[in-house]
């Protein structure tokens, strides 16, 4: 049986679609030449994240663009719809509502004839084998990224899964910690912990991801980060520099937020680094970490490590102060543990802070 190039295309190769994006693109193209008047399209998943509740492509006919949209918890699910609203008259054709599948649908440049809408709804039924494939590998995208970031994340569902495998990578490399934080836990509930070690994570991780960076790691009260030089290795530090500006601008309103409840504040230090980095598996035969390790990592940590000694809440080395033009304060050279040659260390000309903290 002869099928429509668009529901043959569903049948034999749909199914290894480099993604819901072009899964959507490739699709709308494919109607569009067999005669549809499409003005856009919209594929929508549920997925399973922390915060993530949806995430939506949206496909505009007229230039071939597709664009991505996250819907969080709380949200209408509706978004969409209002999108391709705006686009032209609707011809929904949902795939697997009832059991919170994906949902796909398509605006026209005119109301759709009922020989169109038809179609449509047999291009819906074809592409619910496709479509459940590509939900169940968006659905394991965003439980990975969720544990090991999203480039991170790329790295392990494209296959690199064999221990001893990297890249080395220039990077800046972030260090962030939590003051006190074993006195705080002897003297506070642990949920109230916990609460409070959430806030500070999302302070820091929210600046992180916002300039571009990626959380590695979650040590303890300490967080590490990278935002890895794609460009001018100046772009990077910049970058870098404006999440911790973000960050302790965070912190602050969280201080100020805490003390109107009676709780204390909550001291960090956090310390900048520029180098290469081996980044990807390292661990047992059979349990995997996808990291960074090199001597780049030690120096990031022992300099955040001196931030109490030398009464600074921000730390930065000479390799990061080379590349920006950012006014920094010198505070010399200083011996790390571990570190063969002497680092440079700078600070922000306002992130002193009392000997005591």
């Amino acid at each position: 049986m002869d099928l429509p190039a668009p529901l043959a295309w569903l049948v034999d190769d749909a199914g290894i679609a480099a993604g819901p994006d072009r899964f959507l693109a490739d699709l709308g193209s494919r109607l569009l030449d067999d005669g549809l008047p499409l003005a856009g399209g919209a594929l929508t998943f549920a997925v399973r994240h922390p915060i993530i509740a949806r995430r939506t492509w949206l496909w505009r006919a007229e230039t071939g663009q597709v664009i991505e949209a996250l819907g969080f918890s709380g949200d209408s699910p509706e978004t969409w719809r209002e999108w391709l609203a705006e686009l032209g008259p609707l011809q929904e054709d949902a795939t697997g509502v009832a059991r919170g599948g994906p949902l796909l649908g398509w605006a026209g440049n005119r109301p759709f004839s009922l020989a169109e809408a038809n179609c449509l709804r047999q291009t819906a039924r074809f592409a619910s084998t496709p479509l459940a494939l590509l939900a169940a590998q968006a659905t394991q995208a965003a439980q990975l990224e969720a544990y090991l970031g999203r480039r991170s994340a790329a790295r392990v569902q494209a296959g690199v899964l064999r221990r001893g495998t990297g890249e080395t990578i220039r990077a800046v490399l972030l260090s962030a910690d939590l003051r006190d934080f074993t006195a705080m836990s002897e003297v506070t509930e642990p949920l109230a912990m916990i609460a409070s070690l959430d806030a500070w994570f999302d302070r820091v991780a929210g600046a992180v991801h916002a300039f571009g960076g990626e959380v590695l790691k979650f040590i303890g009260d300490g967080v590490l980060a990278i935002f890895p030089v794609t460009g001018a290795p100046a772009e990077a530090c910049e970058a870098a520099l404006r999440a911790v500006a973000a960050i302790r601008a965070g912190m602050a309103h969280l201080d100020a937020t805490r003390q109107s409840q009676g709780l204390p504040p909550l001291p960090f230090g956090v310390a900048l680094h520029l180098g290469e980095i081996l980044w990807g598996n390292i661990g047992a035969a059979d349990r995997l970490d996808f990291t960074a390790i090199g001597p780049a990592v030690n120096l990031v940590s022992r300099l955040e490590g001196l931030c109490r000694p030398l009464g600074h809440s921000v730390l930065i080395s000479g390799a990061v102060a080379a590349e920006t033009t950012t006014p920094f304060v010198s505070l010399g050279e200083h011996s790390l543990r571990g570190i063969a040659v002497p680092c440079r260390v700078f600070t922000l000309p306002d992130a002193s802070e009392p000997r005591g903290c």
